[in-house]
């Protein structure tokens, strides 16, 4: 079976951005790694930044499509969009977009 990615881009407000690195990467992403079926997560942010893109991308691996689906029905996602509404009610960040994508193929050296 195919692997599967979950893209999410994000974008945050400039005064908030230390803040939401630190709850994304020690509070979101733990979180969301209870769920044994993740396998890896990959935070990237933009190397020059424009106004048509997305300034941070996080990456979520899945060894499969059913792992995935399983996932999006998860208590752990539930428990931390929970925590995020909780934590961020005021604003700040925004997800400007977020897709799931399946592995056609790969090239390795």
């Amino acid at each position: 079976m195919a692997r599967v990615i979950n893209v999410v881009a994000t974008e945050c407000q400039p005064e908030v951005e230390e803040k939401f690195n630190k709850w994304y990467n020690e509070v979101h992403i733990p979180l969301l790694l209870k769920f044994k079926g993740m396998k890896k997560v990959t935070r990237y942010k933009i190397l020059n930044k424009t106004d048509e893109v997305a300034t941070y991308i996080c990456i979520y691996e899945f060894d499969n499509p059913s792992e995935f689906q399983s996932y999006t029905e998860s208590k752990e996602l539930a428990d931390a969009r929970a925590e995020m509404k909780e934590s961020w009610k005021v604003g700040g960040w925004e997800i400007k977009w977020r897709a799931p994508y399946e592995e056609m193929k790969t090239w390795e050296r």
